[in-house]
């Protein structure tokens, strides 16, 4: 392969650690050939929510593990990568620190260049890998294979980000619209399931629960929907696009404590359907609003909480309703993983953006606005 091939279709190793999953995934342009993820989240089910020390010993665990059956599947070996990639930014600092060290210390060994890259904008890239015929993954709801259209937005839901964007260029030009200005949706989840009693992680389990559960039997707020904060299109709010979610949490508890206050046998399965539906109903309502005021005409939905079956129905109801045509990557690369981080390496490398060298730093607070560091 020439050296203009190697810029049109680079084999690159995506390297994920932000949170509690430990990610390798290797593509080569736009065609994924593996994805290989190992969780840590049985270490957290007893504490109700992530430990981020435990968090970085898992992933220092499972690094070399996951790394060897990432190669072994692809049939690649390191001397033939074009580029290495790593999440850089944000998540947890600790857990962050493990990948970019192991990123570094490949790079070296190597001698491939080394790209630093936004955890966020690598949900979005993981929209433009196809299908792969010859590969062991098929990618289904993919982005055109020609680059990303005109007018895309990206609606991303996770534990730990709420946030809608307009991305120009997935390389070098992502806007943040809109996001959470407290608990994300996920972590608003794992916080109403605990006091539902239904134990960690909460996601699954209040989707699950909620479709035994009346959603209208109870009314929860929608936060940051009244007038006061929308605002208009010629006078916008100072969160039109903004979501909030820490007062609903504290409606169903103020919800349960009635219901025990009263001797009542709690409701379980009607809170948890009416909490899911408050909080998909204001998520997609705000972000087919930004996209409709922003001409935004095709959205990507990604993130952990994409896993969502409720909230994946409203989203395309309302999207099919306002013309907005939407992706949805397949529930293994929603979540958090290492192909993301390669889908968006490689878009790099083939955009010629130079890499980032090994003198970065992890950042745990890095703006949705810098792709690469």
């Amino acid at each position: 392969m020439n050296r203009t091939q190697h810029r049109d279709q680079p084999l690159v190793l995506g390297i994920e650690s932000s949170c509690d999953e430990t990610g390798v995934g290797i593509v080569r342009g736009t065609a994924l050939l593996t994805n290989t993820v190992s969780s840590s989240m049985d270490e957290h089910v007893r504490f109700g929510g992530v430990i981020p020390e435990i968090a970085s010993r898992a992933h220092l665990d499972a690094f070399v593990p996951a790394l060897r059956e990432a190669l072994a599947e692809a049939d690649v070996r390191l001397e033939e990568l074009d580029a290495i990639a790593v999440t850089s930014g944000p998540g947890l600092a600790g857990a962050l620190m493990v990948g970019v060290c192991a990123a570094k210390a490949l790079a070296v060994a190597t001698g491939k260049p080394l790209y630093a890259i936004n955890h966020l904008v690598a949900h979005v890239g993981v929209g433009l890998l196809q299908a792969d015929a010859g590969g062991p993954q098929t990618v289904t709801g993919a982005l055109p294979a020609n680059g990303l259209p005109e007018n895309l937005g990206a609606l991303l839901v996770s534990g730990g980000h709420t946030e809608i964007l307009r991305v120009r260029s997935i390389t070098d030009d992502v806007e943040l619209l809109g996001s959470t200005i407290d608990d994300a949706a996920g972590e608003a989840y794992d916080k109403v399931a605990r006091l539902l009693g239904l134990g960690y992680p909460g996601g699954p389990a209040i989707d699950r629960l909620a479709r035994s559960g009346n959603a209208k039997a109870i009314r929860f707020p929608r936060g940051l929907s009244q007038p006061k904060y929308m605002g208009t299109a010629e006078e916008p709010g100072p969160h039109r696009y903004d979501w909030s979610f820490s007062g609903l949490k504290t409606a169903v508890a103020r919800c349960v404590e009635q219901f025990e206050a009263r001797g009542e046998v709690v409701p379980v399965a009607d809170i948890a359907a009416a909490f899911q539906e408050a909080v998909v109903d204001v998520i997609t309502s705000k972000a087919v609003l930004a996209c409709r005021e922003n001409g935004i005409t095709e959205v990507l939905l990604g993130g952990g909480v994409a896993a969502n079956s409720r909230l994946r129905q409203l989203t395309q109801q309302r999207c099919s309703a306002a013309g907005i045509r939407l992706t949805v990557p397949p529930l293994s690369l929603c979540t958090d993983n290492g192909a993301m981080v390669a889908a968006l390496g490689a878009q790099l490398v083939m955009a010629g953006v130079a890499p980032s060298g090994i003198g970065f730093a992890p950042d745990s607070s890095m703006p949705v606005t810098t792709v690469s560091a």
